[in-house]
C-alpha cells in the first residue's frame, strides 16, 4: 500500500506482539499503521510458525472456560490440572537461573490470563492442547507441564485471528515495509524511515512501537553474539527477523539488555530448509525425545533426555545438539514408546530410518549422518542394562524411572530399547528466537543507556531483553509477546491522548 495517511502510532512488525500493540493503541484512540517486512504471503513473523502453545495462570477448569468452549465429554474425560502464579514464578525462576528481570516477570505472570481474555474479546480463539500436551492415563486425558491451551489453528490460526481484528478495527498494514531508522531528535522519536516496496519512505508519527523480532535470521549477528558455530544453525521461523528493530533502537542510544549470548534453540529435522517453511510450519521440531535416547556422531548419549518435561528442556537442547560433532543427533525409539510421539514425527519430510535390529539401524543411519557403530551398540547395551525396570512408567508425571550407573543417567521415563522395529530420527539445531535486546520499563517504553525513557519509543516481543536467560518455559513466548505488546500499545496510545 502507498503510505499517504497520517498516523499517531507506527508499529514495526506484524507478529503477535506487534498486532497486540496495534490493537491496544487503537483501543486508546490512536490512528495506527503496522509495518510488515514480509510480503503478504509470509506475513505474521515468527508467530505464524509456532505451534501456538500458551503458558498462562489458571487455577482450574473455570478459568479455562472463560477462554474456550469445552464439551461435557471433554470436561468428564480430562484432567486439566492447575497452573498457579506461584508455579509460574517457580518455573521461570528455575529455568533462567533466577536472572529474569523481576518487574518483567511479575507483569508477564500476573497479566497473562487477563491479556488472553482481552485477546478473546478481540476475536482470537483458543482450544485445549489434546494432541501435544495430554496423555491418556487411567481413562483420562491428563495435561502436564503447565500448558493446557493453544491458539485455535496453532500459530497460523493466531495470526489470522489477529489480522482479522486489525481489519475490523481500521488498522492499516503495509507489506514489504522494512523499518530501517528511527526519526529522532533531542525530544525523542517522531517516526520511522522505512524501505517500503523498495523505496525509502519517511513516516512521521507521535510514537513508535518496535516489535519486529530478534536477530535469529541474521547469521552474522548469531555468530557475533551467540558464538562460533551458530552460523550453521537452521532458523525455525521467518527469514525477516534480522535484528533491524534492535539496531534501530541502539543507533539512537537505547540500552542493550538481557542474555545476548543466549537463545531459544531446539531439536530440528536434519534436512529442514535454511529458514522456516510455512507449508510444514512447526512440524520440523522433534520434541518427544524424553521417551527416547539421543546419541551423537561418536555413538554416545550427551544429555539427560528425561531431566524434566519437554516444556522445560527443549529450548536449551538445541544448543546441546549444535555443540555435538558435526552438529547433529539421532533420537532412538522402540515400539514401547512410539505411541507417545507427537504428530510432527509423522510428516512426509521427516529424516527417519527404521530397522528390526539395532545393528541394522546403525547401518541405515549411516546413509544420512553416521554414528560410530561399535560405540553406539555399546551405548544401547549399557543403557538397557541400567534401566530400573521395577519403577512404574508414567509419561504424565516425572515418574522417577531412571537408569543407574551411567555417565549420564536418564532420570525419568527410561525405557529399554528392546521391542522392534526401532526408529531413529536425525536432528540438528533450530533457532527460534534470541534472548538479548533492548531494555524497557513497566510501561513498555524503551530506556536509554542512562536508563531513562526515550520519549515516543516503545518495544515488545522478541527484541526486548531481560526476560529469558539460558532457557525458557514452553509457551511463554507468545504470552509474553501478547502481554508486553498490549502494555506497549496502551502506553503509546495514551501518550497520544486522542479520543476514538
Amino acid at each position: 500500500m502507498a503510505i499517504t495517511g497520517e498516523y499517531d502510532v507506527v508499529v514495526v512488525g506484524a507478529g503477535n506482539a506487534g498486532m497486540c500493540a496495534a490493537l491496544a493503541a487503537r483501543e486508546n484512540g490512536a490512528r495506527v499503521l503496522v509495518l510488515e517486512a514480509a510480503p503478504f504471503d509470509e506475513r505474521g513473523g515468527n508467530s505464524r510458525y509456532t505451534a501456538g502453545a500458551l503458558r498462562f495462570v489458571y487455577n482450574g477448569v473455570d478459568d479455562l472456560l472463560k477462554l474456550c468452549d469445552l464439551s461435557e465429554q471433554e470436561l468428564a474425560t480430562s484432567d486439566f490440572g492447575t497452573y498457579t502464579q506461584d508455579k509460574y514464578y517457580d518455573d521461570l525462576g528455575r529455568l533462567t537461573d533466577y536472572k529474569s528481570n523481576p518487574d518483567m516477570a511479575e507483569l508477564l505472570i500476573t497479566k497473562s490470563q487477563d491479556t488472553l481474555l482481552w485477546m478473546r474479546g478481540k476475536g482470537v480463539r483458543f482450544a485445549p492442547m489434546y494432541s501435544r500436551q495430554a496423555f491418556k492415563h487411567d481413562g483420562k486425558f491428563v495435561f502436564w507441564g503447565g500448558l493446557a491451551l493453544e491458539a485455535w489453528g496453532g500459530g497460523p490460526g493466531l495470526v489470522e485471528g489477529l489480522f482479522t481484528a486489525l481489519e475490523k478495527n481500521g488498522i492499516d498494514v503495509a507489506y514489504e515495509a522494512r523499518g530501517e531508522h528511527l526519526m529522532d531528535d533531542d525530544d525523542g522519536v517522531h517516526g520511522v524511515v522505512a524501505n517500503v516496496e523498495g523505496k525509502t519512505t519517511r513516516i512521521p508519527a507521535k510514537a513508535v512501537v518496535l516489535a519486529c523480532g530478534g536477530f535469529e535470521a541474521n547469521a552474522e549477528m548469531r555468530t557475533r553474539y551467540l558464538g562460533p558455530g551458530w552460523d550453521l544453525a537452521k532458523v525455525r521461523g521467518t527469514r525477516f527477523n534480522t535484528g533491524n528493530g534492535i539496531n534501530m533502537a541502539l543507533e539512537i542510544g537505547a540500552m542493550s539488555y538481557g542474555n545476548w549470548s543466549g537463545c531459544h534453540a531446539v531439536g530440528w529435522d536434519y534436512n529442514a530448509p535454511e529458514f522456516g517453511d510455512l507449508a510444514v510450519g512447526d512440524n520440523f521440531q522433534k520434541h518427544s525425545y524424553p521417551f527416547a535416547i539421543m546419541v551423537n556422531a561418536t555413538g554416545e548419549r550427551f544429555c539427560d533426555e528425561g531431566a524434566d518435561f519437554r516444556n522445560y528442556t527443549y529450548a536449551k537442547y538445541g544448543r546441546e545438539i549444535l555443540n555435538q560433532p558435526h552438529q547433529f543427533a539421532w533420537q532412538i525409539f522402540d515400539q514401547q514408546v512410539v505411541h507417545l510421539q507427537r504428530d510432527e514425527y509423522r510428516i512426509r519430510q521427516v529424516t527417519k530410518v527404521t530397522a528390526n535390529t539395532i545393528e541394522e539401524l546403525a547401518d541405515k543411519m549411516a546413509e544420512y549422518a553416521p554414528v560410530d557403530k561399535a560405540a553406539f551398540l555399546k551405548t544401547v547395551a549399557e543403557y538397557n542394562a541400567a534401566v530400573q525396570r521395577d519403577i512404574p512408567y508414567n509419561p504424565t508425571v516425572k515418574d522417577g524411572r531412571t537408569t543407574k550407573g551411567l555417565a549420564i543417567d536418564k532420570t525419568n521415563w527410561a525405557m529399554p530399547l528392546e521391542k522392534p522395529p526401532y526408529e531413529a530420527y536425525c536432528t540438528t539445531c533450530g533457532v527460534t528466537f534470541t534472548f538479548g535486546g533492548v531494555r524497557i520499563d513497566t510501561d513498555g517504553q524503551v530506556l536509554d543507556v542512562a536508563q531513562k525513557p526515550i520519549p515516543g519509543l516503545y518495544a515488545a516481543g522478541e527484541l526486548v531483553g531481560g526476560l529469558f536467560y539460558h532457557n525458557y518455559p514452553g509457551g511463554t513466548g507468545l504470552v509474553s509477546g501478547s502481554v508486553f505488546g498490549k502494555i506497549a500499545g496502551t502506553s503509546a496510545g495514551k501518550q497520544i491522548g486522542r479520543n476514538t
